[in-house]
């Protein structure tokens, strides 16, 4: 009777001791697993979409101004905005050498000069903080379908760097005379380049504005 009152003693205790290790074990599984870290996760800065964007406005008569935009565009990431008068410049009508020309009339008579472009505002102006101006030098000035944009347009807060392009004359006046005409903007020195101008000579004027 002694041997089998120790045996279901003994088998007690065993069911016992497994019931136990069963709890400890569900506790411990229900603990939060540890990564090592207990801080959040710092939240990503949010971007700001297109703000700090390079803008390249230009007028281009023959092409040469155009050629220097896109490369200036290539390099830069920027977006390429093309002014373009309404009524547009024949070949005829740049014939400089001709006194009755409509290019001659204009410089002649500066009330001529405003000329009306398709689009002289550009969609999303306020996310641009670097605004590139090209045109052609007419006389030792900026080719004054240029004039229209920069009258329409508030400069504040951007950084404007006018380029030009010429077979002969230098820039001159011309960016100081924009400036003037725009009255608001950081207006930079600006660049004059030949029409045979190449992207590396370009890309070795830009590298030398230390833009961020």
């Amino acid at each position: 009777m002694k041997k089998l009152t120790a045996l279901f003693l003994s088998l007690a205790m065993v069911l016992s001791l497994a019931a136990c290790g069963t709890n400890a074990s569900n506790e411990t599984s229900a603990a939060p697993e540890s990564t090592g870290n207990t801080e959040e996760p710092s939240s990503q800065p949010e971007t700001e979409g297109e703000a700090g964007g390079t803008l390249v406005v230009y007028y281009s008569a023959t092409g040469n101004t155009e050629q220097v935009a896109n490369y200036i565009a290539n390099i830069t990431g920027g977006d390429l905005f093309e002014l373009e008068p309404v009524e547009p410049y024949t070949s005829d009508d740049l014939d400089w050498t001709n006194d009755n020309s409509r290019v001659s009339q204009e410089y002649y008579d500066e009330s001529l000069r405003d000329v009306e472009l398709v689009a002289d505002t550009v969609e999303n102006w306020d996310s641009y903080d670097t605004i590139f101006i090209g045109y052609p030098i007419w006389w030792g000035i900026a080719a004054w379908p240029t004039d229209g944009f920069v009258e329409a347009n508030d400069f504040t807060g951007k950084t404007v760097i006018p380029f030009c392009t010429s077979s002969s004359s230098g820039l001159g006046e011309s960016g100081q005379l924009l400036a003037e005409l725009a009255g608001t903007g950081d207006w930079q020195e600006g660049m004059r380049f030949r029409s045979s101008a190449s992207e590396a000579d370009v890309q070795e004027w830009l590298d030398s504005l230390n833009l961020s």
